[in-house]
C-alpha cells in the first residue's frame, strides 16, 4: 500500500483541485436518479418589484445563483391561487397566484431555467382544495348539486357518510375531521383542517379533473414534474390499497402525457407504509433519513444512520428496483436544520457531507446553504432569504418580520461568498464533489469489513468506473483507525483529518473520502 502523510494545507489544496472543476468535463447531471433539487418558497426567495413578496421574476434573476450552487432542479412550493400565505389550499388549479406574477412570468422562468439545464417541479395539491374553490362553493349548496360528489359529505340526519366510504359518529374522536359549512345540515370531511375539504376520489369526475390539471401543467405550461402533497391521504388510512391503485393510475396518465415526467410523493410514515407507493410514485421523500441523521449527529452514533438507510434501501429494492430515494436534510415543515443541530457549525457542515455521500436524490431547502435559522410555527421556518446586508439588499422579501434569520444571526450570501470557510462555500464545494465522482452519485452502497466504533459511519460506494471509501466520524473524541485495503487516493478530507501508514486520524465531526 502506498504510504503518505497529508498536512491540512495539502489536504485543502487537493480538495480545492478536486472540487474546482465545477464547470469542467467531469461534472455530470445525475437528475432525477441522483441529482440535487433545490426547494423554494417563492414568497420568501427574491422580490423583484419591491412589494415585499418574492416573485417569479425574482427567481428568474437568481437562476444563475442556483446553478452556481450546483442544483439540477428546482421544486417550487405551491404557486397556484390561494387565500393563505402558504398556498396549500388551492382556488384555481390552472392559474398562478397574482402575488407571484403572471403565467407569462412563470413561463419565462421555465424557459430560462431550461436554458440552464435546470428542471422545474411544482407542488401539486390534489388531496384537498380551499373552501373558496368554486367546486366546493357549488358542492356545499345542496345534496342535489352536480358538484356534491366532488367532496365527501356526512349527512347530519343519518350520521352516515355521503358515500359510506368514511366512518363518522358525531360523538367520536374523528369528528374533529368533519366540519360544518355553516348551514346546520351536513358535514364535510377535511383531514387537515376546515379550510381544506378533501376531494372525493371515488368520483370518476374528480379523477378526470386531476388528469386535466396535470395535462395543463405538463403540456400547456411545460413543467417537468410534480411534488405530490399528502399522497398518503387520497383515501383514508384504512384504504391503503385504494391509495396505491390511484397513484398507479395517476402515473400511467401522466406518463401518457409526458413519458419522462418526474413524480415525487410525500408519504410521511415508516418504510413499511411508504414503500408500497413506489410503483405509482417512483420517487418518495425519505423521512426516516431526515430524522435519523439529526439523531445520529446529536448523539454521535454514525452506525445508526448507516443501518437505517441500508434497511430502507433494501426494503425499497424488494418492492421495485426502479425507485428514487428522495433524501433531504430539512424542508418547509421541519425546524431549520441548524436549529435541530443546536447551531453547531461542525455538525451542520458534516450533515451536508453525509447527505451528499449516501445514495439518493438529495433535496436542499432554500437558505440552508447560508445557515438560515427557524423554528415552528411554519411561517418562521419560511423566512426571507438574506442576499446581502439589510441596507444593501434590494431583493430581500419583507412580507414577514424575521424572528430567527436576521443580519444579527445569519451571515448574508454576499459576505459568505468572500469567505472560503463559510457555509455557502462548503455547500458549493461538497455538491460539486458529488457531481464529479460517479460513485458518490450513483454507486451502490456496500459495507466495510472492518470493526469501527459506533460513532463511525463507514461504507463503500461502487459505480461502474469508480470505487470510494467514505468515513464520517460523528462523535467528539479523536480516533485513530485503519483504512480499508486498497484505498490510497484522496478525494476529500475535512479540516484536521490526516492519513498516514494505512491509518486515518479523525477529529470530532470529521469526514474522509478515499478512492482506489
Amino acid at each position: 500500500m502506498k504510504k503518505f502523510v497529508l498536512t491540512p494545507i495539502f489536504i485543502v489544496a487537493i480538495f480545492q483541485l478536486a472540487v474546482g472543476q465545477v464547470n469542467g468535463p467531469q461534472t455530470k447531471n445525475y437528475w432525477p436518479k441522483a441529482g440535487v433539487t433545490y426547494e423554494i418558497f417563492v414568497q420568501s426567495f427574491s422580490d423583484s418589484n419591491g412589494d415585499g413578496i418574492g416573485d417569479f421574476n425574482g427567481v428568474t434573476e437568481k437562476l444563475d445563483y442556483i446553478k452556481e450552487l450546483g442544483a439540477n432542479a428546482i421544486w417550487f412550493m405551491p404557486i397556484m391561487p390561494s387565500p393563505t400565505y402558504h398556498k396549500y389550499d388551492v382556488t384555481d388549479y390552472k392559474a398562478v397566484h397574482p402575488d407571484y406574477g403572471t403565467m407569462a412570468d412563470f413561463k419565462r422562468l421555465l424557459d430560462e431555467a431550461h436554458a440552464r439545464d435546470l428542471k422545474i417541479v411544482i407542488d401539486m395539491i390534489i388531496n384537498h382544495t380551499s373552501t373558496e374553490h368554486p367546486w366546493f362553493q357549488a358542492s356545499k349548496s345542496g345534496r342535489e348539486n352536480p358538484f356534491r360528489d366532488y367532496y365527501v359529505w356526512a349527512q347530519k340526519d343519518t350520521i352516515a357518510t355521503y358515500l359510506n366510504k368514511k366512518t363518522v359518529t358525531l360523538d367520536s374522536d374523528n369528528i374533529r375531521q368533519w366540519h360544518d359549512p355553516g348551514l346546520g345540515q351536513d358535514y364535510y370531511y377535511g383531514f387537515f383542517w376546515g379550510g381544506m375539504p378533501d376531494l372525493n376520489f371515488d368520483s370518476p369526475q374528480v379523477r378526470e379533473e386531476i388528469v386535466s390539471i396535470g395535462r395543463f401543467w405538463l403540456e400547456e405550461v411545460g413543467v417537468d414534474g410534480f411534488r405530490l402533497d399528502a399522497a398518503k391521504h387520497i383515501f383514508p388510512d384504512d384504504r391503503p390499497l385504494d391509495n396505491h391503485a390511484f397513484w398507479k393510475e395517476f402515473r400511467r396518465e401522466m406518463e401518457a402525457i409526458k413519458p419522462d415526467v418526474y413524480l415525487v410523493g410525500e408519504v410521511y410514515d415508516r418504510k413499511e407504509i411508504v414503500a408500497p407507493y413506489l410503483p405509482g410514485l417512483p420517487a418518495l421523500f425519505n423521512f426516516d433519513f431526515h430524522y435519523t441523521m439529526i439523531e445520529a449527529l446529536n448523539t454521535g452514533n454514525g452506525q445508526m444512520l448507516y443501518q437505517k438507510q441500508k434497511a430502507v434501501l433494501d426494503f425499497y429494492q424488494g418492492i421495485t428496483p426502479d425507485f428514487i430515494d428522495a433524501t433531504f436534510s430539512s424542508n418547509h415543515d421541519q425546524p431549520r436544520l441548524l436549529n435541530d443541530l443546536k447551531q453547531d457549525p461542525a455538525k451542520y457542515k458534516q450533515a451536508l457531507a453525509i447527505l451528499m455521500t449516501l445514495p439518493g436524490a438529495p433535496y436542499l431547502y432554500y437558505g440552508e446553504e447560508i445557515g438560515m435559522l427557524g423554528l415552528k410555527p411554519d411561517e418562521q421556518i419560511r423566512e426571507p432569504f438574506l442576499w446581502d446586508t439589510q441596507e444593501k439588499d434590494m431583493q430581500r422579501a419583507t412580507w414577514i418580520a424575521p424572528k430567527y434569520s436576521t443580519d444579527a444571526t445569519v451571515t448574508p450570501l454576499a459576505l459568505q461568498r468572500m469567505d472560503p470557510n463559510s457555509y455557502f462555500s462548503h455547500y458549493k464545494k461538497v455538491i460539486a464533489l458529488r457531481q464529479t465522482n460517479s460513485a458518490l452519485a450513483v454507486g451502490r452502497l456496500e459495507p466495510v469489513r472492518l470493526s469501527y466504533p459506533e460513532s463511525v459511519m463507514a461504507f463503500i460506494r461502487r459505480s461502474v468506473d469508480q470505487e470510494v471509501f467514505v468515513v464520517h466520524h460523528l462523535a467528539k473524541e479523536k480516533l485513530e483507525l485503519p483504512i480499508a485495503d486498497g484505498f490510497v487516493s484522496l478525494v476529500y478530507a475535512s479540516e484536521g483529518v490526516t492519513v498516514k501508514n494505512g491509518m486515518m486520524y479523525l477529529p470530532a465531526n470529521s469526514s474522509l473520502i478515499l478512492k482506489k
